[in-house]
């Protein structure tokens, strides 16, 4: 691609990654208030958000650090939590243009948050890696300074307040799901699909003891593989696309 259409999808993600900052800096102010509250300081809390941009990852992690676990059960713990991302990479490589420098494949697998993913995977035709960079940009620096400030200020802001700035987060599932949905029925149905498969795993008496993880993981290879077999993409697709 030229430099004037790589400069074009890098601001466009800036531009995208603006409400998906907003909505992180939110949750990561009450992450930064945990943190805090087992002795980690702004500096500690933001590298840790820096490295790991990941709510869930996180939180474990902190969780794991008041318990006084051992090094070995913090990075499997995180790994297991975290497992999902893998999947998401490998769904993720099937929108690179195979002529694609190993240096982007390299990076761009920071890039993958849920939010990040469903926008970069709602691309037409083959991912310019400058615009998950971009989101990334924008959307870690929102995480990262949410964590510090939450660490710094402490409780100053009321619990319900950040609970309900954190409600902006389901308002960029919807921004993301919505418009892809409506223009395929089949996507529409894998929504709904996915939506009342991941209520019946909140429920069950045997499937609700499953992690967060695992059920993302579960409910990913099942629905998404599934819908590979009955209504799998036309490659050229993506070339045509990118043409």
């Amino acid at each position: 691609m030229t430099s004037g259409a790589n400069m074009h999808w890098f601001m466009r993600g800036l531009r995208d990654g603006i409400p998906i900052c907003m909505g992180y800096f939110a949750v990561s102010f009450a992450l930064g208030i945990t943190a805090r509250g087992i002795g980690m300081n702004a500096l500690q809390a933001g590298l840790m958000s820096l490295g790991m941009v990941a709510s869930a990852g996180e939180f474990a992690a902190i969780v794991l650090i008041q318990s006084a676990a051992g090094i070995f059960e913090m990075i499997t713990t995180c790994i297991v939590v975290n497992l999902r991302y893998f999947l998401m990479s490998c769904s993720l490589s099937q929108k690179l243009s195979p002529d694609l420098p190993f240096i982007h494949r390299f990076l761009l697998p920071y890039c993958i948050t849920d939010e990040i993913f469903g926008l970069s995977s709602a691309v037409p035709g083959y991912l310019n890696p400058r615009y998950s960079y971009g989101m990334t940009i924008v959307s870690v620096a929102g995480w990262t300074t949410g964590t510090v400030l939450g660490v710094l200020l402490g409780n100053i802001m009321p619990g319900w307040a950040v609970n309900a700035l954190s409600v902006s987060l389901y308002g960029m599932f919807l921004a993301i799901i919505i418009p892809p949905a409506r223009k395929d029925a089949f996507i529409a149905g894998l929504v709904l699909l996915s939506m009342a498969a991941s209520g019946l795993f909140s429920i069950l008496p045997v499937l609700k003891t499953i992690s967060s993880g695992f059920k993302v993981i579960i409910l990913t290879l099942l629905i998404a593989g599934g819908a590979a077999l009955i209504h799998p993409i036309d490659e050229t697709a993506n070339d045509a696309a990118e043409a």
